[in-house]
C-alpha cells in the first residue's frame, strides 16, 4: 500500500527524511525583497518531494577511446560543472542531449517493510528532463545519487535546493533480508554523486 501524508510526517519524525518540510513549499522568502517562487517541495498527499543538493552536479562527456563500464568506472567520464545563481535561484545547466548526476540534499533511512520509488516531476518532464531513477530498498539509507537525461535540443536549468523529484513510499511484508542486513554497495552515501560499483 502507498503511505500518505500522516504517515510520511510521523516517520519523518523518526528520521525517515532530513531535512524535513512538513507541507509542499511553492515560494521561499529572501531577505527584505519578499519572495520567489521555487519548483515545489517537500510534502505531498501521498509523498515527498525532495530537493537537489547544491553540493555536486557531474555531466558525462566523451572521452577519447573509452567505453563506459560499470564494472570499472572511469571518473574522468564525469565532469563537475558549476553552480550558477541569478533572480531565479541557483542552477545546474544540463546540456542539450546530454546525461548528468546529482544528489539529494535530503537525507533518507528507509525502514525494513517499505520500499521508495523515485520519480520525476511534471515541472521538468514538460522540459524534456528524465529522471531515471532507481528505488531506494527496505533498510537503504543516505544522500541518494539522482540521474536525470536532457532528452530535449536545447540546454536546460536545473535548480539547487528546489524540487526535483518525488519520493513514493510503499509498505510490504517485512522482507527476510534488507539492504542493511545485506551490506548493500550503496549504504549511507553521502551529499555527493555516487559512482557505479560492482
Amino acid at each position: 500500500m502507498i503511505k500518505n501524508d500522516a504517515w510520511i510526517s510521523a516517520m519523518a519524525a523518526a528520521g525517515l527524511i532530513q531535512p524535513f518540510e512538513p507541507q509542499l513549499v511553492r515560494r521561499v522568502d529572501l531577505d527584505s525583497s519578499g519572495s520567489r517562487p521555487v519548483i515545489s517541495y517537500g510534502l505531498s498527499s501521498y509523498g515527498y518531494d525532495i530537493r537537489l543538493s547544491p553540493a555536486e552536479f557531474r555531466i558525462f562527456r566523451h572521452v577519447p577511446g573509452t567505453v563506459l563500464d560499470p564494472k570499472n568506472f572511469n571518473p574522468d567520464n564525469l565532469e563537475p560543472t558549476t553552480l550558477r545563481t541569478d533572480n531565479n535561484g541557483s542552477y545546474f545547466i544540463l546540456p542539450a542531449h546530454s546525461y548528468g548526476l546529482g544528489v539529494a540534499l535530503e537525507k533518507i533511512q528507509v525502514p525494513d517493510n517499505i520500499s521508495v520509488i523515485c520519480i520525476g516531476k511534471s515541472t521538468y518532464a514538460r522540459c524534456g528532463i528524465i529522471a531515471n531513477l532507481t528505488p531506494a530498498e527496505a533498510g537503504w539509507r543516505g544522500h541518494l545519487t539522482l540521474e536525470f537525461s536532457n532528452s530535449s535540443s536545447a540546454d536546460c536549468r536545473i535548480y539547487a535546493s528546489e524540487g526535483v523529484v518525488q519520493l513514493l513510499f510503499f509498505e510490504g511484508e517485512p522482507c527476510q533480508v534488507s539492504y542493511e542486513t545485506r551490506r548493500g554497495k550503496y549504504q549511507d552515501q553521502p551529499e555527493q554523486v555516487t559512482l557505479a560499483k560492482v
